[in-house]
């Protein structure tokens, strides 16, 4: 069995009256990459910053491998904590060149064996050709590059990634995701993430955890909790999700677009969570429910549809066949996208 690197229990911190941070608990594996979803001002970065030592906390525990660096206080100065960590902006120092930046962190052995590992590292983020040049000269994909190699340099037992790579274009951000990857696995350390994007933490993580108003409401894989959400804002942060309130009874929960076995609930109040790809469609004129919007995205489409009671939903279903707006279909409901959750 695999031991934490990093143990963090009970942290909490305050602000005036307001929580940033509420008893989170988290635990970090080698090798792994532990993605934090939140909305802006939910406390990511503010962990982030108390994991590395920059700011106090009102109480709980942050410890690597037994000992203590947090204790409410901190305990062991950021320089001493044996973390790395990588911004949004590079934070790359302009006057040095690429290997100079990389060879910045290390702070032990000899001129020879610091450079032959700053190599190393920029070869791990395929810009080992570009040692001699300067951070101006580097695209901003290869500019974080560059910052993830002097994170990861010093072998730290755990790396910070705050935002990483929202600052770079779609198609950079899906090229540096798979070498970060790759670099951190090579690397064997434990990394932790924040960011608002759900794709791209759904991507990386082998542990997600969403946190909401300072609290790590859930956690998990990212197919468990894109798939069985706790609450309707659980659900929210990972996509589009259809929320209906209405009952349980006779072990069945019944929608206007479809039912769903609900046997292991009492009969009551309840709320049904319906991915957009959960929502079963086909045409048909003698159907009672319309297709009011439809939108191509790539390989699928996105529809709207509408029940005779005026209830409208989000579909997502594959762009052929085709799906015209103001087409009848017949709906139900595949269990696989569903959760029902006791009121």
């Amino acid at each position: 069995m695999t031991h934490a690197v990093m143990q963090i229990s009970g942290l909490t911190k305050t602000r005036g009256t307001r929580r940033v941070l509420d008893a989170v608990n988290l635990e970090l594996q080698p090798g792994r990459v532990t993605a934090i979803l939140g909305p802006s001002g939910a406390g990511k970065s503010t962990l982030l910053r108390a994991i590395a030592g920059l700011e106090d906390c009102d109480a709980g525990t942050i410890s690597v491998s037994g000992e203590a660096l947090t204790n409410g206080r901190a305990l062991v100065r950021p320089e001493h904590r044996n973390i790395g960590m990588v911004f949004q902006d590079f934070s790359l120092f302009p006057h040095l060149s690429i290997i100079e930046n990389v060879m910045f962190g290390l702070r032990t052995g000899s001129a020879a064996s610091r450079k032959d590992r700053a190599i190393e590292m920029l070869a791990q983020v395929q810009l080992d050709s570009r040692a001699n040049d300067y951070p101006h000269m580097l695209s901003g994909g290869e500019q974080q590059r560059v910052a993830l190699a002097r994170a990861l340099a010093p072998a730290p037992s755990t790396v910070l990634l705050d935002e990483a790579f929202s600052g770079l274009d779609k198609s950079l951000r899906a090229k540096l995701r798979d070498i970060a990857l790759q670099a951190i696995a090579a690397q064997g350390a434990a990394a932790l993430m924040v960011t608002h994007d759900a794709e791209e933490a759904m991507y990386m993580a082998d542990t997600l955890a969403l946190m909401i108003d300072g609290r790590i409401v859930q956690s998990g894989t990212p197919a468990e909790l894109y798939l069985r959400p706790v609450s309707a804002a659980a659900a929210g942060l990972l996509g589009d999700v259809n929320a209906y309130d209405g009952f349980v009874k006779d072990g069945t929960f019944v929608t206007p677009f479809g039912q769903i076995d609900a046997a292991e609930l009492a009969d009551g109040p309840a709320q049904l969570l319906v991915r957009p790809e959960g929502v079963v469609i086909t045409a048909d004129p003698s159907a009672e429910n319309t297709v009011k919007e439809t939108h191509t995205l790539g390989a699928n489409q996105a529809l709207t549809i509408e029940a005779p009671t005026s209830l409208r939903w989000n579909v997502r279903a594959p762009v052929e066949p085709a799906i015209p707006a103001g087409q009848m279909v017949r709906t139900s409901l595949n269990p696989a996208f569903c959760q029902i959750i006791a009121q």
